[in-house]
């Protein structure tokens, strides 16, 4: 009984650090506009590279806070991406202009990489294949209030103190934990199965982790769907104000479409043993490319500007099967890392972080106050992300093997 409530604790443990990303980009998302108003925001920065710049900041942390929690262990590399996290939202706390805030965004983006990565390789160390994949699964059942409540959270804080404080609740919730982690969670990294940090073996892993052709083509995959949801997130409440005149309700609207990932995680955590990774994420790729393309119709047969409810429907849709993605490509992707389980996720995750960026960026540059680039973006990403995924299946499963000492 003791040992059931320990592995509850400790993926509830897990569920809020892998959040602490979501909610860094959502509950700041109300703040945008006022940020923009009160710094006189002006270009070539934007209030969207406030959102899409701290996934920047990611690429680089994911790169190097893998290999370092190979080296030392998954416990000292989240609490040096949380302190690093901490540092980063209280420049962005105290910012008198938006490039401060941007430098800000960026070191928290590094710092986040800690969470994120570090926590998934506590995972690949103790489960694997498809129980892995149930196990994120409900980890996303358990953190999928984040986005839906982030962003009212944020808009009430906003309303009470204003966009600074928003900085200042991040800076608390990370405190809290960084001690929860200290005290309740231990190592699961073996001395012995440590991969010293030596730059001529971190590069032969490396390029032994990317010449792995499956590995390759889902970490493109991953990061098309990230960057799918990317663009939406940088331009959500630009859509919902421009194109239907909603600002005080926005949370509301962006919770009702958050809820079709929540039930998403739900349903693939109860069948994804059933079904298998690769069968639920081709299924869920089919109906991101039908579900994009119906809305990029009805999205040109009314000049871009679809009734609210028909939008609210096929987005709702949309986000469920990008849900049922979400813990599947990841999980297929760590299949083939074995040891190199944090220098993997570091790239799997750096990886998909850049491409995502790009994606955001690209297509979020073509906003033209309708929702015709929003959904051209979901269905691009559908129809090459499936086309790639299965040439994934096709390529070898065979575990990549690390060389723990340089030549």
């Amino acid at each position: 009984m003791e040992d059931k409530k320990i592995s509850f604790e400790r993926i509830c443990l897990y569920a809020f650090l892998t959040s602490l990303t979501a909610l860094s980009i959502d509950a700041v998302l109300p703040a945008l506009r006022l940020i923009e108003s009160d710094l006189h925001v002006e270009p070539p920065l934007s209030t969207q590279h406030i959102v899409s710049l701290f996934i920047f900041g990611m690429v680089f942390g994911e790169l190097f806070l893998g290999p370092i929690s190979d080296a030392v262990g998954r416990k000292r590399a989240l609490v040096s991406g949380l302190l690093l996290y901490m540092a980063g939202t209280v420049v962005a706390m105290l910012s008198a202009s938006v490039e401060m805030i941007v430098l800000g965004r960026i070191l928290q983006g590094i710092g986040v990489a800690g969470p994120k990565i570090a926590t998934r390789a506590l995972i690949r160390d103790q489960f694997e294949g498809d129980a892995m994949a149930r196990i994120m699964s409900f980890m996303f059942v358990l953190f999928i209030l984040v986005p839906m409540i982030a962003p009212a959270m944020g808009q009430a804080v906003l309303a009470v103190a204003g966009w600074r404080a928003i900085f200042t609740v991040y800076l608390i919730l990370s405190v809290l934990l960084c001690i929860w982690l200290v005290l309740r969670q231990p190592e699961t990294l073996a001395p012995q199965d440590r991969i010293r940090f030596h730059s001529a073996t971190l590069m032969r892993n490396a390029l032994s982790v990317l010449r792995n052709r499956r590995v390759g083509l889902l970490i493109v995959a991953t990061g098309l769907v990230f960057g799918a949801q990317l663009q939406y997130l940088s331009t959500a409440a630009d859509i919902f104000f421009d194109v239907y005149g909603i600002a005080g309700t926005f949370p509301a609207y962006f919770a009702a479409l958050a809820a079709g990932i929540g039930l998403a995680s739900i349903v693939n955590a109860q069948v994804v043993r059933r079904f298998g990774m690769q069968v639920m994420s081709e299924c869920a790729l089919c109906g991101l490319s039908a579900f994009g393309l119906g809305l990029l119709i009805v999205s040109l047969l009314y000049a871009g500007r679809p009734p609210l409810p028909v939008f609210m429907g096929l987005g709702f849709a949309i986000f469920f099967f990008i849900g049922i993605l979400f813990g599947n490509l990841n999980a297929m992707a760590m299949q083939s890392l074995g040891q190199l389980a944090g220098l993997g996720a570091s790239l799997i995750a750096s990886g998909s972080s850049l491409v995502a960026v790009v994606f955001a960026v690209v297509f979020g540059a073509f906003y033209n106050e309708t929702t015709v680039p929003l959904a051209s973006g979901f269905l691009v990403t559908g129809t090459l992300s499936l086309m790639l995924i299965r040439l994934a299946a096709r390529a070898s499963r065979e575990p990549v093997i690390p060389v723990k000492r340089p030549a």
